[in-house]
C-alpha cells in the first residue's frame, strides 16, 4: 500500500489569526510526528470551531449544529472527516457519514468538516499526501516569519492560544 495514501490522525492545536492578513487559521497537529497543518479559514467557520472548542452553547443552533442534529434524526452519524486533497492551494475534505445501511462520502470545505466533526465527536484525519504537499507548498510562508511560527507552534501550550476573538 502506498504510504502517501494513508490517513494520519490529527487534532486541533488551536485557532489563531494570520498576523499579516488577519485571516483565521485552524491549526491541526499530528501528535505522533509533530507535524502541523495550518488551514486558512473563514470568519464564520472559525467562530463555529471556537465556540465548540471553548464549550460555549449558543442560544440557538448554528448551521453546523443543525446539520449534526439532522443527521442524527435521520439515523446517521459522522464517522470521520478527512482532509483529502490539496489542489491549487485549496484544501478539500470529505465527511464520512454512516447511514442505516451504507456509508456516504460528502465533499466539504475543511473548515465545515472540522466544525461538524467537533459536534459529532468524530476523528479528524489528513491524508499523508496532503501533509507532504502542504509542506512542499510551504504554506507557513504566508505568515511573516516562517521559522518563528513553526517554533511557536511546536512549543505552544493550549493556554497560548487563548480566547479566540473575532
Amino acid at each position: 500500500m502506498d504510504p502517501n495514501s494513508d490517513p494520519v490522525r490529527m487534532q486541533i492545536k488551536g485557532l489563531m489569526l494570520d498576523p499579516a492578513s488577519k485571516t483565521p487559521i485552524v491549526v491541526l497537529h499530528d501528535t505522533d510526528e509533530n507535524t502541523f497543518l495550518p488551514i486558512w479559514i473563514g470568519v464564520f467557520e472559525a467562530n463555529a470551531i471556537a465556540l465548540r472548542i471553548e464549550g460555549v452553547e449558543p442560544p440557538r443552533p448554528m448551521t453546523h449544529d443543525l446539520l449534526h442534529s439532522s443527521l442524527e434524526m435521520l439515523g446517521a452519524r459522522v464517522e470521520k472527516v478527512t482532509i483529502s486533497e490539496l489542489r491549487e492551494n485549496t484544501f478539500y475534505a470529505v465527511i464520512s457519514v454512516a447511514g442505516r445501511h451504507e456509508t456516504h462520502s460528502i465533499d466539504s470545505r475543511p473548515s465545515d468538516a472540522i466544525a461538524l466533526a467537533l459536534r459529532a465527536n468524530a476523528p479528524i484525519f489528513a491524508m499523508r499526501s496532503v501533509l507532504d504537499s502542504a509542506q512542499a507548498a510551504n504554506f507557513t510562508s504566508r505568515v511573516h516569519d516562517e521559522e518563528r511560527l513553526k517554533q511557536w507552534l511546536e512549543e505552544a501550550q493550549p493556554e497560548d492560544f487563548g480566547e479566540y476573538e473575532m
